[in-house]
């Protein structure tokens, strides 16, 4: 049996916010791998108990954090630790609770005092997976400042798009970006505080290190109503400049409880690796707010590059129980031997950011005994979509919509679609909004206006629903091909694609067709072993491939061969590119 306590979320005499917390269900190193839930029966009880009561005033660090403090002192939670960090060079930090909340505090002071920054003001933080990002997360949850990450991979053109769009008062970076923002900065009149974490000074910017080492740890966290606006984040820009999107204390703080608990479906006795970048919204999800709303342990790996035998290396030495990672790693990693591997306290992966396909999921099953469980979500919203542990899960499919939404197909007049009939993916929004989903696109009325069509957010998704309930992922709206008549969708003829020995990636777009309107074109990158292939010969195998693995007329009528795909700094291919470079509007 598990045994349940309850943890205030809002200290208030009419209004208790609760969350369910976890005790100790077994050992940290305990090798499990059972797929029976651990906080829920199955999918049609989660659906029908989930209820998240919203209070006034919410802050994840004091409502959240702050309580599991007090369970780790009263001795009420397992022992391992809040945080657990290593870069492979032998180095390692642990934190628990209590230590994340003095070392948190004194940050905050740093924010509130050296740097003079007020409740609303922004924070842009451009980190790799270094500890100072998570104590940075947290500290300006203290101080009620807004958090706008970053990936490292920014330019300085970017940097400086970032610094004016968000009009941020302060940035937080390291040695290799601050030259960028130094030479941008003079352009950026709201800025006015710099942090850099480095063993080194630079002029003009305040040394963490050395600020954290007299900072007070003494600090009161600020009390924020649960629909201000916690965090920023900015779109990978797939299909335009990036936008700013905006979630407030609630939307993730309280929203992500439905990827914690159910999806990942996490207890205090976890450890769980999230290998996404730092600057990315999914870092939000499965690095910060998800894993600590449960309780578990955050296990973060500092990797400069991704190397596919050091995570292996990783999930074999370390007793992570949940792993997750996009479907580009997971492709990666079983291409490699894996039998040397064992994971002995593997229970549970998941995978999102990108539609997986069954090849790589059957493989990795294959390999480990376990099955990735996909989740479907957006920078805008918590998780839309998850195969959750007791479903049977469809290969390809995204599941069934999570407990925070109610997902529909509509068609353009926003009308409901029956089983079977593609349409755009949808969350009912009317008459009542619900709270996992994001506040506004910050200075952009009109676009957060074009995402509503009746009573329904419009995710920009294709897509369509089974008889089972199940659904599938067919297309950005933007990236379907109107072919003789037809509507062909881009992922399921990469999915054909990518089953074909000699492809290492692909990516489908609209080409012009004097006769058909648009064809499909396949931009195909090759593995090292066919480069010295007969091209022709090996378009005709490829295109034979398709036909038979799909229907006959989504075949690619053209193919093109290419050294890599274009992409965005998350990683994401930037089919739109590809659809411009085709049609040459470029």
């Amino acid at each position: 049996m598990l045994a349940c306590v309850t943890m205030k979320m809002l200290h208030h005499a009419k209004c208790c916010q609760r969350l369910t917390i976890f005790g100790s269900v077994r050992a940290l190193h305990k090798d499990n791998r059972r797929a029976t839930p651990q906080n829920f029966s199955n999918y049609e009880s989660m659906k029908q108990d989930f209820k998240l009561e919203i209070p006034e005033y919410f802050n994840f660090a004091k409502d959240v954090l702050d309580q599991w403090t007090n369970m780790e002192k009263a001795g009420k939670k397992p022992s391992n630790p809040a945080f657990w960090w290593i870069n492979g060079k032998g180095e390692e930090v642990r934190w628990s609770f209590e230590e994340l909340g003095s070392l948190s505090r004194k940050f905050a002071n740093i924010l509130s005092e050296a740097c003079s920054l007020q409740r609303g003001d922004r924070v842009i933080l451009i980190l790799p997976r270094v500890p100072e990002w998570w104590l940075a997360n947290v500290a300006c949850l203290r101080t009620g400042t807004v958090l706008i990450p970053g990936t490292t991979q920014l330019t300085q053109k970017d940097i400086l798009y970032r610094l004016q769009s968000s009009k941020a008062n302060c940035i937080i970076t390291n040695d290799v970006l601050a030259p960028a923002v130094d030479a941008v900065a003079p352009k950026c009149e709201n800025l006015h505080s710099k942090l850099i974490v480095s063993e080194n000074s630079r002029e003009g910017w305040g040394n963490l290190k050395e600020m954290m080492k007299c900072a007070s740890d003494s600090h009161t966290c600020v009390k924020t109503k649960h629909n201000e606006i916690m965090a920023m984040f900015f779109t990978s820009g797939t299909s335009g400049y990036p936008k700013m999107t905006a979630h407030t204390h609630s939307s993730f703080g309280l929203g992500l409880s439905v990827n914690g608990r159910f999806w990942l479906d996490l207890t205090p006795s976890d450890v769980m690796w999230n290998t996404s970048d730092t600057g990315w919204a999914k870092s939000a999800w499965s690095s910060v707010f998800s894993p600590w709303i449960q309780g578990a342990c955050v296990f973060a790996h500092h990797l400069p590059r991704f190397e596919p035998t050091s995570v292996l290396q990783t999930l074999s030495k370390y007793p992570i129980t949940v792993f997750c990672s996009a479907a580009t790693v997971y492709r990666m990693l079983v291409q490699n031997d894996m039998a040397s591997y064992k994971f002995k306290s593997l229970k549970h992966c998941v995978s999102a950011g990108e539609p997986i396909t069954p090849d790589v999921t059957g493989k990795w099953r294959n390999k480990t005994g376990l099955d990735i469980y996909e989740g479907y979500g957006q920078t805008e919203t918590v998780l839309i979509c998850g195969n959750f542990k007791g479903m049977k899960i469809k290969p390809g499919s995204m599941g069934k919509p999570s407990p925070a939404f109610d997902v529909k197909i509509v068609d353009v007049n926003g009308n409901v679609l029956p089983p079977g009939q593609e349409g755009d993916i949808g969350i009912q929004v009317l008459p009542k909004r619900p709270f996992g989903l994001f506040a506004h696109y910050a200075d952009d009325p009109s676009k957060t206006a074009s995402t509503l069509r009746g009573n329904f957010y419009i995710t920009g998704d294709r897509g369509y629903m089974d008889e089972d309930g199940y659904f599938w992922f067919v297309a950005r709206s933007d990236d379907i091909i109107l072919s003789s008549g037809y509507r062909i969708g881009p992922f399921e003829v990469e999915n054909a694609l990518n089953e074909h020995p000699s492809v290492a990636e692909s990516a489908v777009v609209s080409s012009p067709d004097p006769i058909r309107g648009e064809v499909v074109k396949a931009f195909i990158v090759l593995n090292p072993d066919y480069k010295s292939h007969d091209q022709e010969q090996l378009i005709k195998e490829i295109q034979e491939h398709v036909k038979k693995t799909t229907a006959p007329y989504k075949y690619p009528r053209k193919v093109e061969f290419i050294q890599e795909l274009p992409k965005t700094i998350s990683g994401k291919t930037k089919r739109n590119e590809l659809r411009k470079k085709e049609w040459k509007t470029i």
